[in-house]
């Protein structure tokens, strides 16, 4: 089969295990695919690193002349070999995954409770169909479809069941928290230009006028204040995402 890439063929040598990679379906057998990603020869893609779960047949999922993302999963330079896989690599070891992380992730699956998110962890995350929204979503197709690329925030994990709970409503909440804190944009005058430069020796809290102590003591607060409507926020979410199920 003529690799599509000659022009710009890589080296198999220059290639690592996890390292993404984009490229064409060129050949399906019962095995697998054989994926040209620009090398001298298409790499390889078993049936089973397709996907996570079962896959009966590969033309349920790959079609010749498709593009496709892949990842490096073993190099053989002796014998020309390259392995591949669709499964992304697992980029989040579980002991990283804490509530209130927020992370981007691809939609894999939905249904009729909720969607499954690849967040780079060991398995998908749950973001529950009241979740998805802050508005009633009775079906997840009205808002998302599978391969959406999303923004979501951890609300709790469990590492026995495997399980991660995963909202899209709170990772739209956190990010309207502090775009309402931005400063706004100020314009100085000459006159104040100058009596900045004047007083522009370090400052002490001793030194530092009233006003100055009130202004310094409400920023925070305001900082105070997002941390414990992010910190209930999310509190909420576990709880009510535990009493849904």
């Amino acid at each position: 089969m003529e690799n599509v890439n000659r022009a710009t063929l890589i080296k198999l040598e220059d290639l690592k295990p996890n390292m993404p990679l984009e490229g064409i379906v060129s050949k399906i057998e019962l095995f697998g695919a054989f994926i040209d990603v620009g090398t001298k020869l298409p790499g390889l893609v078993h049936i089973s690193k397709l996907k996570r779960g079962q896959v009966n047949r590969i033309q349920d999922i790959l079609q010749e002349g498709q593009k496709v993302q892949v990842w490096v999963e073993k190099v053989d330079k002796n014998s020309g070999r390259l392995e591949l896989t669709m499964i992304r690599p697992i980029e989040l070891a579980w002991k990283d995954i804490k509530p209130g992380l927020k992370r981007k992730g691809i939609v894999v699956r939905l249904e009729k409770f909720g969607v499954f998110v690849d967040i780079g962890a060991e398995r998908a995350g749950l973001v529950h169909v009241s979740e998805i929204s802050s508005d009633y979503v009775a079906d997840p197709h009205e808002k998302i479809k599978q391969g959406d690329e999303i923004d979501v925030v951890v609300l709790d994990t469990d590492r026995k069941k495997r399980q991660i709970r995963l909202s899209i409503k709170a990772a739209e909440e956190v990010e309207e928290i502090f775009e309402e804190d931005e400063p706004e944009e100020v314009t100085l005058t000459a006159m104040e230009i100058a009596l900045r430069k004047a007083m522009h020796a370090p400052e002490k809290s001793a030194d530092k006028s009233p006003s100055e102590i009130v202004k310094t003591s409400k920023e925070l607060k305001s900082r105070g204040a997002q941390d414990e409507i992010l910190s209930r926020t999310l509190k909420e979410r576990v709880k009510s995402s535990t009493d849904k199920e």
